[in-house]
């Protein structure tokens, strides 16, 4: 047996462990209060239904300018959002890389997938199955903040999460 197959084995069996000793390893548990009456309809798509609102969207990664390495400070992101993971260990992650304006759009979409890339790498070092995480990059074309500034900037600069169920 392979060291990475031993591992991969190892983070399986971890995960049906700690599973296991849950109440329900349902990703409804990501949305306490459920979707209301008003809320817009999940998303289905490929990896399944999109989960509208959970504890990731707070572990926002940020870059530096015309960067995809990962910040020291973002690293306890990183691992929160591992732990996250493992207590969830159904649900699939999507990882959108994102960019500022700055740049060409074909440039700025390789920038926004190899950020996205960068976190995937942080996440299975932290023990995540690589087969539960997917990379997308919207380059420059979703910010979330839309003026023209080193502010505005430095908050598009990030990957976000999304959660599948």
């Amino acid at each position: 047996m392979t060291k990475r197959t031993f591992l991969s084995a190892a983070v399986c069996g971890l995960g049906l462990v700690l599973g296991a000793g849950c109440a329900s390893d349902d990703a409804s548990q990501l949305n306490p209060e459920g979707i209301g009456a008003d809320a817009p309809l999940p998303v289905r798509g490929a990896l399944g239904e999109l989960i509208a609102s959970h504890p990731l969207q707070s572990q926002t990664i940020y870059f530096d300018y015309d960067s995809a390495r990962i910040k020291d400070s973002e690293t306890p992101k990183i691992q929160a959002a591992a732990k996250h993971l493992i207590e969830n260990f159904r649900v699939q992650c999507e990882l959108e890389g994102h960019c500022d304006e700055r740049g060409s759009g074909e440039y700025n979409m390789s920038l926004g997938e190899r950020r996205a890339q960068a976190v995937r790498a942080g996440l299975i070092g932290f023990g995540i199955e690589a087969s539960k995480l997917h990379t997308k990059s919207f380059g420059e074309e979703k910010p979330i903040d839309p003026e023209h500034d080193e502010s505005a900037w430095r908050k598009n600069r990030r990957v976000e999460f999304a959660l599948y169920k």
